[in-house]
């Protein structure tokens, strides 16, 4: 799956050769940077195993032990990022962009990602509003 940037100056409105619903880093084939999701929601997300891995919707997780995966499989929508990993506050604006496993908040049981930290802290002054905007936009924006 390859992602190549518009705009050399912006990361946002990121154009995708397939856009595909679950974003993955150029040149990988785990989703979410492979940390394991169900560490989100325990308050310190850790780097998964590739021999706990767990295939959803065509993209690959990976967990840090057999208990996480388990976990997943079980309920995947219950760990899985909003808006496929792609970042919340681009989304809010009508916009593409990467969500990075660092940057990050759980908010209502659900996991959402952001781009990086200065995109972060936008987005928390009005976690609310964005979300509804975003879920707006989503997953309309897959088809621009």
């Amino acid at each position: 799956m390859a992602i190549v940037g518009v705009a050399a100056t912006s990361p946002f409105d990121i154009a995708h050769a397939d856009k595909p619903a679950v974003f993955v880093e150029r040149f990988q084939t785990v989703a979410v940077g492979g940390y394991d999701l169900t560490s989100y929601f325990a308050g310190t997300p850790v780097r998964g195993a590739a021999q706990f891995a767990a295939t959803h919707n065509g993209a690959t997780y990976h967990f840090a032990n057999a208990a996480n995966r388990a976990r997943f499989v079980a309920n995947p929508n219950a760990f899985l990022p909003q808006y496929g990993g792609y970042c919340a506050w681009a989304l809010a604006e009508n916009k593409l962009a990467p969500g990075r496993p660092q940057f990050w908040r759980v908010v209502d049981g659900k996991l959402y990602l952001n781009y990086d930290q200065g995109v972060q802290t936008r987005w928390v002054r009005d976690i609310p509003g964005f979300i509804r905007r975003a879920n707006a936009n989503w997953p309309s924006v897959l088809a621009r």
